[in-house]
């Protein structure tokens, strides 16, 4: 069973049946007790006040002294008791000398005194009897026992009818409330489906339900999340169909100019030109798909054991320009658990953006902190203006320190790495020039 409201109809109908046929037996029983109770203090009352009736001799019986006389019937002037009740008077001898109108011939118990059930022809019978050894004679007064039970039965059944014709009552009250309780849910679901695909407008949260509001909320963060998404992908879309577009009509260009000239210096020359070209492209894509990988992917970092030294020399081996030397400070031992390759997107990205615009020797020093690790890159450029700093880790964002073979986004993608260790990056400038960009990033000692 799928659907929310199908199943609370289901629980509630079947809980407030169980709830009414427990109450129904529990009825039952507690009537037939408080029946039973009640008329068994009827029939000590009623054997009570015919013994006292036969002391006060207001009825007549043949006594056992005065011979062996038939069984007289008495009759008692409550017609209740008449109907209801049967009593028997017998000597102690052994002879019935009376009895009311409706009782039965065979005697009623072989008890004395007190209560007990006996049958007498094939009926049950509670009886009550009391032994008067001034008069000679035994009292007994019993009730059937089919009479008692269809007394409790019709007072449960006065109870039980009603109750059965108050369920589909209220079934219906269930039904109605289930159905309003489950309104907002409808409401947001004819909400959403009425939505286009582009519209991530939050939904109302107002005077909600406690039990809807989470769900309500959570629809929302996701709605601005997807939102913060869809503009970063138009954003990088945008911003990288501008920024391949100059490479490749440069390209172009070039090759025009090489396949029209005669001259073999324009011709080589358009052909290093096309090679730089290349390469700056190469560059600016691999950036690309490296801030697309970095933004896409909901991975949690994957920790690995690392040294550092030994990582840092290996990205700086791999950087873009051979001829300049990167001098490399820090303790073999140095290591911890990180994710080598977001270390290694951030380290590789910042190494480039130093070397591209520094006109000297980059160093790159490694430390460790009481929080993880400590990696400081410094060059020797112009370092970045001050009204520049807040953006220059804004992706596709050169300032008015370019660089020739630059794109505008190895900070950025340097300061995305870092931030998805949970790490910071930070830029200052240096004095008298250059640039430091330190890398701090949290890592797990062994």
């Amino acid at each position: 069973m799928r659907s929310i409201r199908s199943r609370l109809l289901t629980i509630l109908i079947a809980s407030t049946g169980l709830v009414w046929l427990l109450a129904v037996a529990w009825i039952y029983v507690s009537t037939q007790a408080e029946v039973e109770r009640v008329l068994d203090a009827r029939l000590t009352e009623a054997a009570r006040m015919v013994n006292s009736l036969l002391a006060e001799r207001r009825i007549e019986i043949a006594l056992p002294d005065v011979g062996d006389l038939p069984a007289t019937e008495f009759q008692i002037e409550d017609p209740s008791y008449e109907r209801q009740l049967s009593c028997q008077i017998w000597s102690l001898d052994g002879r019935l000398v009376g009895r009311s109108e409706h009782a039965p011939g065979d005697r009623l118990t072989d008890a004395d005194n007190g209560f007990s059930e006996s049958v007498v022809d094939g009926e049950t019978w509670r009886v009550y009897a009391i032994e008067n050894v001034a008069l000679g004679v035994r009292v007994m007064v019993g009730d059937s026992m089919a009479v008692r039970n269809r007394l409790v039965g019709d007072v449960v059944k006065g109870l039980a009818i009603p109750a059965a014709l108050i369920l589909p009552f209220l079934t219906g009250v269930i039904w109605v409330s289930v159905r309003r309780g489950m309104s907002p849910l409808v409401r947001m679901a004819e909400s959403l489906s009425s939505r286009s695909a582009t519209d991530l407008r939050p939904l109302p949260d107002e005077n909600l339900p406690e039990e809807i509001a989470p769900a309500v909320h959570a629809l929302n963060g996701l709605f601005r999340r997807v939102e913060d998404a869809r503009e970063r992908e138009k954003s990088f879309t945008a911003f990288a169909a501008h920024e391949l577009k100059t490479p490749l009509a440069g390209l172009k260009t070039q090759a025009q100019v090489a396949l029209a000239s005669q001259d073999g210096e324009v011709h080589e020359n358009a052909l290093r030109q096309i090679a730089a070209g290349v390469d700056r492209t190469s560059r600016l894509v691999r950036q690309l798909l490296d801030l697309a990988a970095i933004e896409a992917t909901d991975r949690t970092p994957e920790l690995q054991e690392a040294r550092l030294l030994e990582l840092v020399r290996r990205v700086a081996a791999e950087t873009l320009s051979a001829e300049r030397r990167v001098r490399i400070e820090g303790s073999e031992d140095a290591s911890g658990r990180l994710d080598p390759v977001l270390v290694t997107l951030a380290l590789r990205n910042i190494l480039e953006n130093a070397i591209c615009h520094s006109d000297g020797q980059v160093s790159v020093s490694i430390g460790e902190t009481s929080a993880g690790i400590e990696i400081v890159v410094e060059d020797e450029g112009p370092g970045i203006p001050v009204d520049d700093l807040p953006r220059a880790s804004d992706r596709f964002f050169r300032g008015r320190t370019k660089c020739s073979s630059g794109s505008g986004l190895g900070l950025s993608i340097a300061k995305e790495a870092v931030a998805r260790m949970g790490g910071t990056l930070i830029l200052r400038n240096r004095e008298p020039r250059g640039l430091s960009a330190i890398l701090s990033i949290p890592t797990l000692t062994e």
